[in-house]
């Protein structure tokens, strides 16, 4: 790998643990300011997250490659630490997350472009799957961290050498967190300039927002690019339901706390992990869309979950969901990177990858939200849940099976445009002829 990947993954590593723990820590905090609307409401802490990545989904990409990426992300972590001021200073809970959501927009196109910006296209699904795994282990140490500091034990000891205006568990705990933005920040300023022009095009938000609608539809219209957008969206939006699933079914089924359901989130993380790096391992860029019947599978595994009662067997079904997750996202990722990046570049491809994700966790989020709140049981809120997730990827299947075949008739008849071609195939450049 080149020089300062590596610093990449360090700073995504830090960012990331403060996101997964900062999110367990405004849970507690709505059950110490609203307790009796904390179930239904934790949702919405998410989709307040979420909801800049679409409201500035436009500009974003355009931010993220105006200038050099690691710029980029020391600025948008230092909006994440701002966040966190206005959780410990009284501000709601799910107001204050979406500042933090602001920060998170931004940082997420300068993480994932500088990567196509460092490394060439045959090292991405390598590179994705150390920038997944960094993540996962982010996620996995996040929640425990996040666990373990809204604990009463753990809160006493950081109330009593605290600053006098921290009095919960909480509060302490924002405190504990900004050290995690603070250090991935430290890390940005060692990330090297990749060398890329970062000069915009205009500075009229009309233009960004005219130049983003093009890229989303350029996206949606390139044969591998729509099939890798749709799995992706999917994943992710089942993935931010989840992350609530697993904490309720943990609550009614084995009758854990808030801190002792992280652990069953870190359970799944551990299993993405080991399936990043079976990816890294057994899938090729090329190869990328055999892994689409996984996602089937990870809906069906998921319905399992109503028929556990014991610990032992929870384990097991969560590891076994992760592995197949890491296994399936890693490669779908790259494919949409590569063919981002080739379409309309690093910044942009993965502003719109956002946009469109985070439309999706938003409606999934407030309809789970709808669920809970309407008192909908836990075991049926799933069973709905799995029935998407593996009714939407077989959609994707036969889809891409019609693409396939698309263009395969193409090429037969000499057809073959450079968005219908195969992963690894870029568009050559016309050679200008000699003058005579």
């Amino acid at each position: 790998m080149k020089p300062g990947f590596y610093t990449i993954i360090a700073a995504q590593f830090f960012s990331s643990l403060a996101d997964n723990a900062l999110l367990i820590a405004a849970i507690a905090l709505l059950f110490e300011t609203v307790p009796n609307e904390a179930s239904w409401m934790s949702p919405l802490l998410k989709w307040t997250f979420t909801l800049s990545y679409v409201l500035f989904a436009a500009f974003v990409g355009a931010f993220a490659d105006a200038l050099p990426k690691g710029r980029v992300m020391l600025i948008t972590n230092g909006i994440k630490m701002l966040g966190c001021v206005l959780l410990i200073v009284g501000t709601h809970p799910i107001a204050a997350y979406a500042v933090v959501g602001l920060g998170a927009a931004a940082y997420s196109p300068a993480k994932y472009g500088i990567m196509t910006e460092l490394l060439p296209p045959e090292q991405l699904v390598i590179g994705n799957s150390w920038m997944e795994a960094a993540t996962i282990l982010s996620i996995i140490f996040g929640v425990l961290l996040g666990g373990v500091l809204v604990d009463g034990r753990a809160a006493l000891i950081l109330i009593g050498k605290a600053p006098h205006f921290i009095n919960t568990a909480s509060e302490a705990a924002m405190l504990v967190i900004m050290i995690g933005y603070f250090i991935a920040a430290t890390i940005n300023l060692f990330i090297p300039n990749t060398g890329v022009d970062h000069r915009m095009p205009s500075k009229k938000p009309s233009f960004f927002i005219k130049e983003f609608s093009r890229c989303c539809l350029l996206l949606w219209k390139d044969r591998l690019g729509q099939i890798s957008l749709a799995t992706t969206t999917i994943f992710w939006d089942a993935s931010a339901t989840l992350q609530f699933v697993v904490l309720d079914w943990a609550a009614n089924a084995l009758g854990y706390s808030l801190s002792q359901a992280t652990r069953l989130q870190g359970v799944v993380a551990i299993g993405i992990a080991v399936g990043a790096i079976l990816a890294a391992k057994m899938i090729s860029l090329r190869n990328s869309v055999k892994v689409l019947p996984l996602g089937a599978a990870m809906g069906i595994l998921a319905m399992l979950m109503v028929l556990v009662n014991g610990i032992e067997v929870a384990v097991t079904l969560l590891v076994i969901i992760g592995v197949l997750a890491g296994i399936f996202v890693v490669p779908m990722n790259a494919l949409l990177q590569h063919r981002g990046y080739i379409l309309m570049g690093a910044g942009h491809s993965i502003a719109v990858q956002n946009f469109n994700e985070n439309i999706g966790i938003m409606i999934m989020l407030a309809l789970y939200s709808l669920m809970r709140h309407s008192g909908l049981s836990i075991n049926t809120a799933i069973i709905i849940f799995g029935s998407f997730l593996t009714g939407a990827m077989l959609l994707v299947i036969i889809k891409h099976a019609r693409n396939q075949a698309r263009c395969d008739s193409l090429h037969l008849i000499g057809m073959m445009r450079p968005e219908h071609r195969p992963p690894l195939a870029v568009p050559r450049k016309k050679q200008r002829k000699k003058s005579a």
